[in-house]
């Protein structure tokens, strides 16, 4: 009989706690260097914290690991629990912080506004709203990229929630939510989500203020809410209707908070990273004229009001979104799993309490899946299809995002609707690296670009 001994993951040795607040803001302020420094480390799977830590915090990144983590039964992980750092963001309730029957409740009423028919009958929306912002745009126009990208994707996630076409509310909302998520676009920003003891209200702290913008978003949402109870209109089908029309087995409504929670949840991961990823798209596009001249081919062989099942099937617009969400995701981890019964994870024994972190960056940068991985090659996604454990842009299993492909189909309009009207330059040639903005990561706002032609006259849709 062969006696085996349990595998243990590699990890920094034992540290002072000095070096570890040290490595702590470095994660902070470079978050990729962080992450692959540890992976050159440490190999695929790793272990962050120390090791005698109490709950060890552990990063998989491997095929097999991933797969593993994402059909683990829920009796085994939980999801819920890993997401505590975005509870004074989005509240208890969302589904982001939900376990068990309430989070399969919930998703189930979520999912289906994203796909199919619904889905498509918000392509005039977004075609709308991309024309309204970039008619004014001459030759000569400058702007920052992705500052545009985020009025274009709150403006389309505000209707398709709350079915708000214009109007003071709506207004009011795309400036309560800017202003509010703005709080956490740098790393300093974003110190105040990891440190919860910095979360004090001093009245003219960074906190104060982040919480008398919350406020104010709440104020605007639950005004909204009462608006609409008092309304009771049966033919509404934006996703606000239907989360007050769901019921639950004691044929019980949503309460206020709960309808709350949904809504900041829906607006918080519904645009700020759509935005994020179609400004990265439209850099990669701009600056790499190999990749342009074959994507501006492929849309100029469309008329420009080409039906929008149509523009989303476009395979290497389609190559190009899944490069853009390859290269440099978003969230650079799926969202955090707690161990609740013992389990082997890739060969690793994981006791409770275990924080597991599924890495989507470090997934999508394996040299022997993605070869020469920092290379911008949309290609690579015409030429072979990638394993959900190899490719997890939107996380996995069942916590993968329910607006997935309503987030691609309004990439791929936007920058069908963008590019096949106008012509772009960088103003500036330097290299735009990643920055931390709250837990994910995208440009910075030094991304500016300029109106070099215009390829067809911008008109109202």
């Amino acid at each position: 009989m062969v006696n085996t001994v349990p595998r243990s993951l590699n990890g920094p040795p034992k540290t002072s706690i000095w070096q570890r607040r040290l490595w702590g803001l470095r994660f902070l302020f470079q978050p990729l260097e962080t992450i692959q420094a540890r992976c050159r480390a440490y190999g695929d799977n790793y272990r962050v914290s120390q090791p005698d830590a109490k709950p060890a915090l552990v990063y998989f990144s491997s095929p097999q690991a991933l797969e593993a983590i994402f059909t683990a039964k829920p009796e085994q992980l939980s999801a819920g629990r890993g997401n505590q750092i975005l509870k004074e963001l989005i509240g208890e309730r969302g589904i982001v912080l939900l376990e068990g029957a309430a989070h399969q409740r919930q998703r189930q009423l979520l999912m289906p506004p994203f796909h199919g028919d619904r889905m498509r009958s918000y392509a005039q929306v977004i075609g709308s709203i991309t024309t309204e912002i970039i008619r004014s745009w001459k030759v000569g126009t400058t702007f920052a990229v992705r500052p545009v990208m985020q009025s274009i994707s709150l403006q389309v996630i505000l209707q398709a929630v709350f079915g708000l076409e214009g109007g003071e509310r709506c207004e009011q909302l795309c400036q309560a939510m800017s202003q509010m998520l703005d709080g956490f676009g740098s790393p300093l920003g974003a110190m105040f989500l990891f440190y919860p003891f910095l979360q004090k209200d001093w009245g003219w702290s960074p906190w104060g203020r982040f919480l008398q913008r919350r406020q104010q978003v709440d104020d605007l949402l639950y005004a909204e809410i009462a608006d609409r109870r008092n309304q009771s209109n049966l033919e509404r089908s934006d996703i606000l209707a239907l989360l007050m029309a769901a019921r639950d087995v004691e044929g019980q409504p949503m309460s206020d908070v709960e309808l709350r929670d949904e809504l900041i949840t829906l607006l918080f991961a519904g645009h700020e990273t759509t935005a994020s990823a179609l400004a990265w798209a439209l850099y990669w596009i701009v600056s790499l004229p190999d990749v342009q001249t074959k994507l501006l081919s492929e849309i100029d062989a469309f008329d420009s009001d080409a039906d929008p099942t149509a523009i989303a099937r476009l395979p290497y617009l389609h190559a190009v979104c899944q490069e853009t969400l390859r290269l440099y995701p978003i969230a650079l981890s799926a969202f955090p799993r707690v161990v609740k019964q013992p389990i082997e994870i890739a060969g690793y024994p994981l006791e409770p309490g275990t924080v597991i972190m599924p890495s989507i960056y470090l997934a999508h940068h394996r040299e022997s899946v993605y070869p020469e991985p920092k290379q911008f090659r949309p290609e690579r996604f015409l030429e072979r299809q990638y394993s959900p454990y190899e490719y997890l842009p939107f996380g996995g299993g069942d916590r993968r995002c329910i607006g997935a492909a309503f987030a691609l189909f309004e990439m791929k309009l936007v920058l069908f609707k963008v590019l096949s009207r106008l012509e772009f330059s960088l103003v500036d040639s330097r290299l735009i690296r990643p920055i931390r903005r709250g837990i994910t990561v995208a440009p910075s706002n030094h991304l500016r670009m300029k109106v070099i032609g215009i390829r067809h006259p911008v008109v109202s849709d």
